[in-house]
């Protein structure tokens, strides 16, 4: 695997406060960073949990909040994912931010969360575009939470030339949630032939964080999966940095051997 790309997904849990989850960033970034990360990924909502009024805190991408996040890249040479929020009217846009070395832009949410009781499309404008980045040679998508029950999105980025997918989340706890966010990480890796790299949100209750209980805060459980859909690491529910090596070549491999994308009827 001498063309491996490490990666590590930092699986915190972030408070109401940017500025204290600011600091979660800075400190989880160095760590990855010394064991040799090249790309670090926090949770969807880093900038601040939900369950709290966002409109207030919505930043644009060259506000402080980001533009210190895109400083900690800098300074450690790695590019880094993480989810904040950007202003839009009335509403926001639930973004990640992608940074690092000669990189500084956002991937906003497409599909948002009108499902299991929520109504994420009341307070969030959904996004349109699809964004990749180049990291020594791999070429990273990025999708966001429930993006991850749409399949046709995750084979259009590896159409796009997509080897992995980065995928922040705050997932809703419930019922079967967590065994749902297992099955849909590794068939996102299986039917589009790419590494998923799945970073949610801790469960606030192993992290001894107050929150919203009626909000989709997170169950753990971050799951690097390759793209044959077999998890090569995942987390437990508490606060965790996963470290992984992932082989750009298995990308291929597995698309030669499902076809999945050569042979799509539909799309």
């Amino acid at each position: 695997m001498d063309a491996a790309l490490r990666i590590a997904l930092c699986q915190v849990t972030s408070t109401a406060d940017p500025a204290a989850n600011l600091e979660l960033v800075r400190t989880w970034t160095a760590d990855a960073a010394a064991r040799g990360a090249r790309v670090v990924v926090f949770p969807e909502a880093t900038m601040a949990h939900f369950g709290v009024k966002l409109a207030p805190l919505a930043q644009p991408l060259d506000g402080p909040w980001a533009s210190e996040v895109a400083a900690i890249a800098q300074s450690h040479g790695v590019l880094v994912v993480a989810g904040m929020f950007t202003p839009d009217g009335d509403r926001v846009r639930n973004t990640l931010l992608v940074t690092g070395p000669g990189e500084h832009r956002g991937y906003d949410k497409i599909h948002l969360y009108d499902a299991f009781g929520f109504h994420e499309s009341a307070t969030v404008a959904g996004g349109e575009q699809l964004v990749t980045v180049d990291v020594d040679g791999v070429r990273l998508g990025v999708a966001t939470c429930y993006d991850v029950r749409f399949p046709g999105l995750f084979q259009q980025l590896a159409e796009a030339g997509t080897q992995a997918v980065a995928v922040p989340a705050s997932w809703g706890a419930g019922e079967g949630k967590r065994e749902q966010w297992d099955l849909l990480t590794r068939a996102r890796a299986l039917d589009s032939g790419n590494w998923i790299l799945a970073c949610g949100q801790a469960d606030p209750a192993a992290a001894g964080v107050e929150v919203n209980p009626k909000a989709p805060t997170g169950v753990g459980y971050s799951t690097v999966a390759d793209p044959f859909g077999v998890p090569r690491a995942q987390a437990g529910a508490a606060p965790e940095l996963v470290i992984a090596d992932i082989d750009p070549a298995v990308a291929d491999a597995s698309r030669r051997a499902t076809g999945a994308l050569a042979n799509r009827k539909l799309r």
